[in-house]
């Protein structure tokens, strides 16, 4: 099952199901008027919302041609957004790139920051970058959509709390981080909106592709017209969202509409490129000692997307331009 936000008449968007091949959907209807008033009342909006799926893949519900420019955030904005770093190779990458150390516990404990979730971007909004000195980046990440997930939760439970799946554009100011963590109190400036894709699905859309807490599929990522990296997100997902979920629920409880990050994707392989402009750079310093890829400035594209073994686009994709602010 596909979801998505309308964009109003409210600041939670207008909630619809969308057709499996995403060109067209249908209302949700007043029971569940936004995704966050499902997500509250899952175990009655979920049977519901399919029943309005299955009608739509029947030809049995009347549709309405889909647009994606109307779209905003599936979660335009959220009670949280947690985001983890779930992929080695990225953290000790970004980690050379400022000449900070991995942490002892890299491959122990997961790393999570809090980001923004006030304003959330849609999948099409542009991102603003008030001065290019901020060294502007984009990372490409997997997303889980949580429902009420209580404190203690164990890894093997952890599979229950996940209602649905989508994409982030987790934007990065790459030359206000050193200051930032140099204070001892983690990111805040250096994190500005993040960005999601078009569509959130529920689980069963990945099918066999969802193993062991990770979505088993590559993540694409389009720079500027050219294919910058199309890495594998599952094998080397070093913690999974199952153990992401244990991690964060350790010490509280997390309500309905908690969003949770993997992490940028990163693959040790070259060929399967990079989802991040400050993997890129850190791999040209270690080959020839300097980096040559300039960081983002405005009229710079980026487009996100993870397709299945057939070839469909399950999430939709993320299409955003830099503007100056």
């Amino acid at each position: 099952m596909k979801l998505a936000s309308l964009r109003g008449p409210g600041r939670d968007g207008t909630l619809v199901v969308v057709r499996r091949d995403g060109l067209a959907y249908a209302p949700a209807g007043e029971a569940f008027p936004t995704l966050q008033a499902a997500l509250d009342d899952w175990e009655r909006a979920e049977p519901a919302l399919r029943r309005i799926a299955d009608e739509i893949e029947r030809g049995g519900a009347a549709v309405t041609p889909l647009a994606v420019e109307d779209l905003a955030a599936p979660l335009p904005r959220a009670y949280e957004w947690v985001d983890g770093s779930a992929y080695i190779h990225h953290i000790v990458l970004v980690r050379k790139a400022r000449g900070a150390e991995p942490p002892e516990t890299l491959t122990t404990d997961p790393l999570v920051y809090q980001g923004g979730s006030g304003v959330l971007l849609g999948p099409t909004d542009d991102i603003v970058l008030r001065d290019e000195a901020w060294g502007l980046d984009f990372e490409a990440e997997v997303c889980a959509v949580l429902g009420d997930t209580p404190q203690g939760t164990r890894r093997e439970e952890a599979h229950r709390h996940i209602r649905l799946f989508l994409l982030a554009n987790d934007v990065t100011l790459r030359n206000l981080v050193p200051a930032e963590l140099a204070k001892g109190f983690g990111f805040f400036c250096s994190k500005p909106a993040t960005a999601f894709s078009p569509f959130a699905i529920t689980p069963d859309e990945l099918g066999d592709a969802l193993r062991d807490g990770r979505v088993h599929l590559r993540l694409r990522s389009t720079y500027n017209g050219a294919l910058i990296g199309d890495p594998e997100a599952g094998p080397e997902m070093h913690f999974s969202f199952f153990e992401l979920i244990e991690h964060i629920a350790r010490t509280r409880s997390f309500t309905a509409g908690t969003l949770l990050g993997s992490g940028t994707v990163s693959n040790r392989d070259p060929a399967r490129g990079v989802s991040c402009l400050a993997e890129k750079r850190m791999l040209e310093i270690l080959a020839r000692g300097a980096a040559t890829t300039p960081f983002m400035k405005p009229g710079d594209t980026i487009m996100i997307e993870m397709r299945n073994r057939a070839g469909e686009s399950l999430f939709g994709r993320i299409a955003q331009r830099v503007v100056p602010g």
